[in-house]
């Protein structure tokens, strides 16, 4: 990977991870690198699946894969927010 790519990943993480969050109903105690990492994770098999059902590659914007991106992204969030919730009630 270089380094250009590795910033593209790192940014679509960003994005991806805040949109799933922003799903998310209730306040999330996770922090902020964690919800990167759960956006890029989110974004890489979201990719993968899109490629899958042959909607990854479209002519404009890919709102499918998005779409799949950002569910993962807030099926990430929600469980991982649910892990340290009760990992904190300890």
């Amino acid at each position: 990977m270089t380094v250009a790519g590795f910033f593209s990943a790192l940014i679509v993480g960003i994005v991806i991870g805040a949109l799933g969050r922003l799903v998310v109903p209730g306040k999330q105690n996770i922090p902020i690198w964690l919800t990167i990492v759960i956006g890029v994770v989110a974004a890489i098999i979201g990719t993968a699946i899109a490629r899958a059902i042959g909607v990854a590659d479209t002519s404009g914007v890919d709102w499918t894969e998005i779409v799949i991106q950002v569910v993962l992204a807030a099926l990430g969030v929600w469980a991982v927010a649910g892990f340290y919730s009760r990992r904190s009630a300890r």
